[in-house]
């Protein structure tokens, strides 16, 4: 009985098109790919892990769609001031901006954008600027997550 059951819950979830979260669908024009980005770029070696987890072989030829990182940029937008009117509340948006070039078909210019919301406190300037990378690394990976879901959306159009 309890072998059936188990049975009809993984057909179940099988059939409603349930997948772990980072278990993408590569089309085939995504097997093989580059990723060009400016150097040192983190939000790059982050990437290019993503897709390495989506199951990319990354190639350094022109025989493979090209993701062309523009660049990555943290801007910052005050929501909220305290009584003595200092910024107590940011919002933070990672925003990166790249080139999609596929084999055939033309070049799409997009971009990816992720926002938090970040407490400012003057009084603990050194933990909040811990508080702030970390946030800031988040950003990142959401941001490379959010990329590898946006072109393989693109490219199965």
């Amino acid at each position: 009985m309890r072998t059936l059951l188990l049975g009809g819950l993984i057909l179940l979830l099988v059939g409603c098109g349930f997948q772990l979260q980072g278990n993408y669908q590569l089309p085939t024009e995504l097997q093989q790919l580059r990723i060009s980005a400016p150097q040192f770029s983190e939000f790059a070696d982050d990437a290019r892990d993503r897709f390495r987890l989506a199951g990319a072989t990354l190639v350094e030829d022109n025989s493979a769609t090209l993701i062309e990182i523009l660049n990555d940029s943290l801007s910052r937008r005050t929501l909220s001031l305290s009584a003595s009117g200092q910024v107590a509340e940011y919002e933070l948006i990672y925003t990166v901006n790249y080139l999609l070039v596929p084999l055939q078909g033309e070049t799409k210019a997009l971009q990816v954008e992720v926002f938090r919301d970040y407490q400012d406190d003057p009084n603990f300037a050194l933990a909040k600027t811990r508080e702030r990378e970390v946030l800031v690394a988040e950003m990142r990976e959401q941001a490379a997550q959010q990329l590898v879901r946006q072109v393989i959306a693109q490219m199965s159009q």
